[in-house]
C-alpha cells in the first residue's frame, strides 16, 4: 500500500498549483484522502479531507475558497488544487488515506511529501 504525493515546486504569491495524490496496491475509493502539511519549525496540521461514502470535502478555515480537493477513483489519483497560494502555505504537504475522514492525525496511510514554496 502505498500514497505518493506530487505536483509540488515554487511559485509566486497568489499562484497556483495542483498536488496529485496517487495510490498504488489499493483501490482508492474505498478510503477517505486527506491533506496534511508542515510548515519549517511548525507542527503538522491537517488541510482537508474528501470522503468515501458521497465525496464530501473538509477544509481548514485558512484555505476555505482557495483550495479544492477531489479525486478520481479511476485513475487512483486524488487531487488538491491550490489557488490565491500565500506564503504561509509553504509547508511540505502530505496525503493520507482512512476509512474516515478526520480532523486529526489518525490516518492509517500517510505518503511522502511534497514541498510547496510560496515566495517572490
Amino acid at each position: 500500500v502505498q500514497l505518493q504525493a506530487s505536483g509540488g515546486g515554487w511559485v509566486q504569491p497568489g499562484g497556483s498549483l495542483r498536488l496529485s495524490c496517487a495510490a498504488s496496491g489499493f483501490a482508492l475509493y474505498h478510503y477517505a484522502i486527506g491533506w496534511f502539511r508542515q510548515a519549517p519549525g511548525k507542527e503538522r496540521e491537517w488541510v482537508s479531507c474528501i470522503s468515501s461514502s458521497d465525496g464530501s470535502t473538509y477544509y481548514r478555515d485558512s484555505v476555505k475558497g482557495r483550495f479544492t480537493i477531489s479525486r478520481d477513483n479511476a485513475k487512483n489519483t486524488a487531487y488538491l488544487q491550490m489557488n490565491n497560494l500565500q506564503s504561509e502555505d509553504t509547508a511540505v504537504y502530505y496525503c493520507v488515506a482512512d476509512p474516515i475522514c478526520k480532523g486529526t492525525q489518525e490516518y492509517n496511510y500517510w505518503g511522502r511529501g511534497t514541498l510547496v514554496t510560496v515566495s517572490s
